[in-house]
């Protein structure tokens, strides 16, 4: 199966973000691959192994668009074990859902890969609509907010789960298709290929690239391209105009004993 895999870059979240005006100073952030679609790579990783023997069932290309510099997650993605990479040269101003979603249909169509994984949102913008736009820019399925994956025995079509309010929920998608994914796609059972057997429990997460793998990495294809050479005129639907930190809570007070707080319940919160 060939897998194309989107990785975006964003700042470490982990960082208490700097405000600068009514904009994010990002001077000196630390960059790190967005958490879902490290989920997505590791998803696509155990799709196209066997994992008892380390066998090769398929290609793992990852997309990504960015500065130059945003090789860096690319290249941790390829130490996993993608195979090659593809940086559309970008600028995360320039760009929306619709954007970056029609930069990845027009590689589509050019890679022709069996399946399209995603994140199922990038955690500084947190939109969850480029999935989404994919699939309709290519009229392709989709089926979003993965938790399990499972090709079906004919390998022409995947059952993807899905946490819903009530469950558990359960589509077949038949392939080309997109596919976004949660976090639960990670866990030691989540994936099931038909090659791999259904026994093999992964480790919970995403895998640490090896010595051997960043090695090897090096050594790796990251082709360079720019959204004209897709044929691609680009312009941003969605504008922000600004970006603020919440405003402070107050401080909360202390009562003497449970009498009080109910009294204060009842009279200033008028919750019971």
């Amino acid at each position: 199966m060939k897998i194309l895999v989107t990785v975006k870059r964003v700042p470490d979240p982990e960082m208490r973000p700097k405000f600068k005006g009514q904009s994010l100073d990002l001077t000196g952030v630390t960059w790190v691959v967005n958490t879902f679609d490290e989920y997505a790579v590791e998803t696509a990783l155990r799709l196209n192994e066997k994992a008892d023997s380390g066998e090769k069932l398929g290609e793992t290309v990852v997309l990504t668009i960015g500065p130059k510099d945003v090789s860096m997650q690319v290249r941790n993605a390829l130490a996993m074990g993608a195979d090659r990479g593809i940086r559309v040269d970008g600028q995360d101003a320039d760009l929306d859902a619709d954007a970056v979603a029609r930069i990845i249909a027009a590689v589509a169509k050019q890679e022709k890969p069996d399946l399209i994984l995603m994140g199922k949102q990038a955690v500084d913008g947190d939109s969850n609509q480029a999935a989404q736009i994919v699939a309709g820019l290519l009229g392709w399925p989709q089926a979003t907010f993965a938790a399990t994956i499972e090709v079906a025995a004919d390998g022409k079509s995947l059952v993807v789960g899905r946490e819903v309010d009530a469950g558990l929920e359960e589509k077949r998608v038949p392939l080309p298709a997109v596919v976004s994914c949660d976090l639960r796609s990670i866990q030691p059972a989540a994936v099931k290929n038909g090659k791999t057997a259904a026994t093999h429990a992964y480790a919970e997460g995403p895998r640490y690239a090896s010595i051997k793998g960043i090695t090897a990495a090096r050594k790796k294809e990251i082709k360079d391209i720019t959204a004209a050479d897709l044929g691609l005129t680009l312009a941003a639907k969605v504008t922000w105009l600004g970006v603020e930190a919440p405003a402070a809570r107050k401080a909360g007070i202390k009562v003497a004993d449970v009498n009080e707080l109910i009294q204060r319940l009842h009279d200033e919160a008028k919750v019971v």
